[in-house]
């Protein structure tokens, strides 16, 4: 038996990046996948069916109630119920300093990046309680935990993910449903498409510098978005079972010391 056997996953920002990893590693691990993103996540239910898992993809922008609302019906509907939530759809936010920032940038990062993963417990809540093993797994960020430059609307979003696990923690740890986070530190992906708009040197050159920026960690790299997947699946399996409101961060050590710029 594989970890997540028999169970149903709905994971938001699955059609790449990290969110596309943890849908790959979950259907790795027996579980049926929802992939939920406003971009087409035909290639990682592809991914999925090629070795033989069971995956449908949905379109679902997280900060709209109804959508997402059909996205949890589209996964009860096709497997019989939700076990397994996983918030990561978000986005960048831009950056500025404040008084720089649009308040329309502003107020989608907050509909995204907060607003989006309370809309989605709201709406899979009712399952993940009627499964008897609920999971929820938020993806948040260092950024949550720590100020970084320029970056108002997404540091403030992802700090409020990080309080928000350990409230749901708190109300629905005792009915059954156990609600942790990860926050991701320097992750070898392309968030929002920005490498992909500039070209090949300016992708290089972008790359280049996240990669000095995370030599400068302990561990003194980049991850993988498989290594963040492999924590989500720990967290969605009952190998974590004792662990509630957990705030776990997967960033090569970057939050125990002094960052450089």
């Amino acid at each position: 038996m594989t970890r997540l056997e028999g169970r149903v996953a709905l994971v938001t920002g699955a059609a790449g990046g990290i969110g596309a990893a943890i849908a790959v590693a979950m259907a790795a691990e027996g579980a049926r996948v929802v992939v939920a993103d406003v971009k087409n996540g035909g290639a990682t239910v592809a991914t999925i069916e090629a070795t033989g898992g069971q995956a449908l993809a949905v379109a679902c922008d997280v900060a709209d109630p109804a959508q997402v609302e059909a996205a949890v019906a589209a996964a009860v509907d096709a497997y019989g119920g939700l076990d397994v939530l996983v918030n990561d759809a978000g986005i960048s936010g831009g950056s500025g300093l404040a008084h720089e920032v649009e308040v329309e940038d502003w107020l989608r990062t907050v509909a995204v990046n907060l607003t989006g993963p309370f809309l989605c417990v709201r709406a899979a809540m009712p399952h993940l309680l009627a499964s008897g093993r609920g999971r929820v797994v938020n993806i948040a960020s260092t950024y949550g935990v720590v100020g970084a430059p320029q970056a108002a609307a997404y540091c403030a979003t992802k700090g409020g993910v990080v309080n928000l696990t350990r409230q749901l923690a708190v109300d629905y740890g005792p009915l059954g449903v156990r609600v942790n986070a990860i926050l991701p530190g320097y992750i070898d992906t392309d968030m929002g498409g920005y490498r992909a708009g500039l070209g090949p040197e300016g992708a290089a050159a972008a790359n280049a510098r996240r990669n000095a920026a995370a030599g400068l960690q302990p561990l003194g790299r980049q991850a993988g978005a498989e290594e963040v997947a492999s924590v989500a699946v720990f967290l969605a399996s009952d190998e974590s079972s004792f662990m509630t409101g957990a705030i776990v961060p997967v960033d090569g050590g970057c939050t125990t010391t002094f960052r450089h710029p």
